[in-house]
């Protein structure tokens, strides 16, 4: 499965930003879909994920209410829509796609990892 992430860029704080995730390769064997991010000197940390087929979504707390994860199964696209952005949102997003039938918040569980698009929220 090969991940192509864009969509980032810099926005001032309170504002608004979507990023897209396009897909390709064996994806009739993705079973979920994820955002992960990463700020200078921090951990990757989970931000959303979505069932591929269901499309039931989970979230960390820390976006919950501001950011939504959605899909386009035709397009084989999946998004971030991101509100209310705040300066701590500054980072690299990455997207993954895990192969196991589970949704997991837990990075070791994504199999693939498309390259980052960075996010600059300015205060």
């Amino acid at each position: 499965v090969q991940l192509q992430a864009s969509g980032g860029g810099l926005v001032q704080a309170g504002g608004s930003l979507r990023l897209s995730c396009a897909a390709s390769g064996r994806t009739a064997s993705v079973y979920y879909m994820a955002w992960f991010r990463q700020a200078p000197g921090k951990e990757r940390e989970f931000v959303a994920s979505i069932g591929w087929s269901i499309g039931n979504t989970y979230y960390a707390d820390s976006v919950k209410g501001r950011f939504t994860i959605s899909r386009s199964n035709a397009r084989n696209t999946v998004y971030l829509q991101m509100s209310s952005l705040k300066a701590e949102d500054t980072a690299a997003y990455y997207c993954a796609a895990s192969f196991s039938r589970f949704g997991s918040s837990s990075r070791d569980r994504y199999d693939y990892w498309g390259q980052g698009t960075q996010v600059t929220v300015s205060s």
